[in-house]
């Protein structure tokens, strides 16, 4: 039976008191690839927010990655981010070191020692995403997706057990939203376990096992993909699609 990564049980999530999401019953196994979607508010990103530790799980049950969330202290967020890639809309690259150096800081903020080994990393991880021969670029020499390709590196970096996406693809011009989608989908095919929230439907019907539909702060459907697809024309299908498109 494959290791559950994320548990959920009767999460109620809260944001300055004001409830966001109520009701969440999720469970991810590893390896498995989730697909968020719903409108705007509809608490796709507070839901993240939870589960990397930058909004408190105060009811319910949750774990991730060996974590309690409800117990979880502030001085153990650092811990529980070193397990969790966590890769946002904005890149957040620091703009006064190359590539390399973006990598470099990480790896030595988790506890790598060995230049050797540092570097080995880098190159490798680099090299996952397309992006090796960039090293020593600085983040304003790149396009969009080549500064979301060095966010996926440096996530990849601390070899996670799981990868968050929040709407990866959301500041990027076009053509270079396939350059993005392409080192997921390659991810993906790899065995990591991610949970993805974006509106990019054609890419949640090539690699996406679960589609889990937000609205009006609650999970209201949780999906197999190739169901979802298979019947496009159900009423189901349309009610989703109406409401993010």
């Amino acid at each position: 039976m494959s290791e559950t990564v994320l548990s959920l049980k009767n999460v109620t999530i809260y944001q300055e008191n004001k409830v966001i999401l109520s009701q969440i019953n999720l469970d991810v196994k590893h390896g498995e690839f989730i697909y968020i979607i719903g409108k705007t508010g509809s608490g796709k990103s507070s839901f993240m927010k939870t589960l990397y530790g930058d909004l408190p799980l105060t009811e319910g049950e949750g774990h991730i990655v060996d974590f309690d969330l409800v117990t979880l202290e502030e001085k153990q967020i650092p811990y529980l981010r070193r397990k969790i890639g966590i890769v946002f809309q904005d890149f957040q690259l620091l703009p006064d070191r190359n590539v390399n150096d973006n990598m470099l800081f990480v790896l030595k903020a988790t506890g790598w020692i060995d230049p050797t080994e540092m570097q080995n990393k880098i190159d490798e991880v680099l090299d996952k995403v397309g992006m090796k021969g960039f090293s020593s670029k600085m983040p304003h020499q790149l396009s969009g997706g080549e500064q979301q390709r060095v966010a996926i590196a440096r996530a990849l970096c601390m070899e996670p057990k799981i990868m968050l996406f929040d709407e990866p693809t959301s500041a990027l011009d076009p053509e270079m939203i396939k350059e993005v989608l392409d080192v997921m989908v390659g991810l993906a095919k790899d065995g990591m376990t991610m949970i993805v929230v974006t509106h990019e439907m054609g890419f949640a019907k090539e690699v996406a096992d679960s589609m889990i539909f937000m609205d009006e702060g609650k999970i209201v459907e949780k999906a197999d993909t190739k169901e979802f697809f298979a019947n496009p024309k159900s009423d189901r299908t349309k009610l989703f699609l109406s409401q993010i498109l």
